[in-house]
């Protein structure tokens, strides 16, 4: 697999330069590692392409975790949980604050304090990566949840998300999301959104 295009918002790869330029270093070898020939095997039950070959995403996720995981150290998952409330004034006092501590705060307001939890692909040395080969709506969640979570709660300072280039996305079953689409909806939100810096790389065969 080949990184077709970059986008580096606030920063992020300029960062990884800079900063860690190994471990930026090793993310691209761990896409030009992922055989993407090999994960064709999705049979198509589309009208029009009914009976033709295409990528299967659940098959390229999992190039991705085999060679992220052959990684020394490897590429892990990570969660944190934290907590939630119905109140608008509460909910923007307790931002950033330790979940022991919001639980406390949304309870001492009279409000229920709902537990809940943001999880990562992978993460190592403070940098997050997603792969996203699934519908447009998992990719915001991914760049203003996720990635914004992570960055906001102190454990990450770059988040990284792969995508299929849209001539890659085309062999896919229909509705993927693609690169050229995610990188418009960013730069229509202005430079400072979302507030956490980011890598989008465009991937492909």
């Amino acid at each position: 697999m080949k990184i077709h295009k970059v986008y580096s918002h606030l920063n992020g790869e300029e960062y990884l330069m800079a900063r860690k330029p190994a471990l930026w270093a090793e993310i691209r070898d761990v896409i030009d590692k992922v055989d993407e020939a090999i994960c064709k095997t999705k049979v198509s039950k589309e009208h029009r392409r009914k009976g033709q070959l295409l990528y299967s995403p659940p098959d390229l996720n999992a190039e991705f975790r085999k060679w992220f995981g052959k990684c020394s150290p490897v590429w892990s998952k990570d969660e944190f949980s934290y907590f939630v409330c119905e109140d608008e004034q509460t909910t923007r006092k307790i931002q950033n604050l330790p979940a022991q501590e919001q639980k406390s705060i949304i309870e001492a307001a009279g409000f229920e304090a709902l537990r809940t939890n943001n999880e990562t692909d992978f993460v190592k040395d403070r940098v997050a990566v997603e792969v996203q080969f699934g519908k447009y709506s998992f990719v915001a969640h991914d760049l203003y949840v996720k990635h914004l979570a992570f960055f906001a709660a102190g454990k990450i300072d770059v988040g990284i998300e792969i995508l299929p280039m849209k001539s890659f996305s085309r062999e896919m079953s229909s509705g993927p999301t693609f690169f050229e689409k995610d990188l418009s909806n960013i730069l229509r939100q202005g430079r400072g959104v979302p507030g956490v810096p980011l890598v989008v790389l465009g991937v492909g065969f």
